[in-house]
């Protein structure tokens, strides 16, 4: 190959790269899901480490909190969800014997809104 033909191959690489990108603002959504797709599988993940949630209630909420609240979640809703949670989470793994209940009732409340926008995620 020539010199010359191979500077032309470059270039018509280097122009075809450069070309039209599909319409999706985000070249990952077709991959990983929507916005809000994502920002699920993340609360999903958080939730999914930690303690045994059946073995040790209180241990699971309190290692969820922190890693809840860090979370960057970009649909508002399920933002203001997830920090109830974290919220819930609080006030469940500090509470006192007597408002035990009281708690576990807030946090069964928070799961059910995290769950409205992502099924299964607080499951």
């Amino acid at each position: 190959m020539t010199a010359a033909a191979f500077l032309t191959l470059v270039l018509a690489m280097t122009v075809a790269a450069c070309g039209s990108s599909s319409s999706s603002s985000r070249p990952d959504a077709a991959i990983l899901g929507s916005n809000v797709q994502q920002d699920c599988t993340a609360v999903a993940d958080v939730l999914a480490d930690g303690p045994d949630s059946g073995a040790d209630p209180v241990g699971y909420a309190q290692a969820q909190i922190l890693p809840l609240r860090k979370l960057t979640i970009a649909d508002t809703a399920l933002h203001r969800d997830v920090l109830a949670l974290a919220d819930a989470y609080q006030a469940f793994s500090t509470g006192s014997h007597p408002g035990a209940a009281a708690a576990a009732l807030k946090v069964s409340k928070a799961e059910k809104a995290v769950n409205s926008i992502c099924p299964q995620a607080a499951s």
